[in-house]
């Protein structure tokens, strides 16, 4: 399964996925002070042994965290930050 998410920020780093409730839960983190104000994308392949309901990419931050769901495109998930 490949994701490809665009942040509004630099400075995130991909630390794994997990499943929740039938959902694939992508797990990003920027935890930083300084960012680069400019979009960021990155792409995650990984190995899944089912199709889940839902994509969705969960990023933590210094001040909480916000979660966003992800769309298929030809086989390709895609997301944005917020």
């Amino acid at each position: 399964m490949v994701l490809e998410v665009t942040f509004r920020m630099g400075g995130v780093s991909f630390r794994g996925t997990r499943w929740e409730d039938g959902n694939l839960v992508f797990e990003f983190e920027r935890l930083g002070d300084a960012f680069i104000q400019v979009l960021s994308n990155q792409r995650v392949e990984v190995e899944v042994d089912k199709v889940p309901q839902k994509v969705l990419v969960e990023l933590k931050t210094k001040e909480g965290g916000k979660a966003f769901e992800a769309f298929e495109r030809n086989g390709t998930y895609l997301a944005a930050e917020p």
